[in-house]
This record gives C-alpha cells, structure tokens and sequence, in this order.
C-alpha cells in the first residue's frame, strides 16, 4: 500500500477544522471568532479553503503545501464524514488583528478533544491561522478514533494497523501533538513504516 494511503486519516482530522463556510455577521470580535470556529467544522464548501483560513492553516493541515494544499483542502470539502457533530468554543482572546480560543469537539475524528486555536484578522475577516495544541487531550479516545479510521480505510492488516495504535498510544502529549499539529508527516511516516 502506498505511504500516502496511510496518512490519509491523520490528515482528515486536521483538515477537519480547514473546511470554511460564511458566518453570519456578528458584532464583536469575540462572536465573529466563535462563529468562524463553529461553522468551519461542518461546512461542505470548498471555498472556505481561502475565505475562512490562511495559508499557514492549510499547511499545517494538508498533506501538501502551497497550491496543492489548498488543492487538497479544495478536494476534500465534500467529504464531511469524520467532521464533528458540534464544536463548544471557549476562552476567546482578541489583542488587535489576532486572536486565540479553545474548540472542544463532540463527534468526529477529534471527539473529546479540546484545541488551542490562532486566528488572525485579514481585512476584517477573521480565518484560522494556527492550530496551537491541544488543550484538553484524550490520548485513549485519539488513538481508538485513529484506530477507527485506519480499519475503515480496508486496506491495511489488522496486525499493522494494531502496531500504529500501540505507537500513537506510547507517545507523550508534545509527541503526539508534533505529530498531529507539526505541519510533516515524517513522523507518522516512520510510525508506519517500523511496524511493516
């Protein structure tokens, strides 16, 4: 099976957050971020892969980067099986043009997750920028939800695929947020690659 197959679920769950759809108006900075965050998870439109996030966003999160990150952003926006069913945004942080906030996620590939999001405001509207870390991190529950995208894609053995988990499962939280959040597969690559 080629590499590329392999990383295709760890980057549906980042890529999760990449897909944008129009918000509605808000008044504050505060709610224009909240809504952002919160309609970006379910959106199906891949013009939110340029209105709603930044280039960094897609680069952290794709396979690829540049044009063919945004490609892949572009391709994937139609497929929302793995986005979560609802997103709870908390602890926003507007100082001038940026802003942070916390994305706790129900359902999908980051379910019981909460992340630590940068956004940045560009000529008035603002996209995610960055995904920081994990704020509140379920290793157990990543790994099965991992697990589960692996046995749905059908074609890798069940012993390889019980090798990747047990690995995702001996890393330490920075461990696993650089491999999620570090913007390279080379890690998953080598995860991958040891229990060939």
């Amino acid at each position: 099976m080629p590499k590329h197959r392999l990383l295709l679920p760890l980057f549906v769950f980042v890529a999760a957050l990449a897909l944008a759809a129009c918000g509605g108006s808000s008044e504050s900075d505060e709610d224009k971020v909240v809504d952002v965050i919160e309609t970006s998870v379910t959106s199906d439109d891949p013009a939110g892969c340029t209105e709603f996030v930044t280039q960094t966003f897609l680069d952290q999160s794709e396979e690829g980067e540049g044009k063919a990150a945004l490609k892949e952003c572009e391709e994937d926006a139609a497929d929302t099986s793995d986005n979560p069913d609802s997103v709870d945004v908390t602890e926003v942080e507007v100082d001038g043009s940026n802003a942070t906030a916390n994305a706790a996620f129900v359902g999908g590939g980051f379910d019981g997750q909460t992340l630590s999001v940068a956004l940045v405001e560009e000529d008035g509207d603002w996209k995610l920028d960055e995904i920081t870390g994990f704020a509140e991190f379920d290793q157990a529950k990543l790994a099965g939800a991992f697990q589960e995208q692996l046995e749905k894609e059908g074609s890798i053995e069940p012993a390889i695929t019980s090798c990747i988990v047990e690995s995702l499962e001996e890393l330490n939280q920075a461990e696993f947020e650089e491999l999620l959040l570090g913007g390279s597969s080379e890690g998953f690559v080598e995860i991958a690659e040891a229990c060939q």
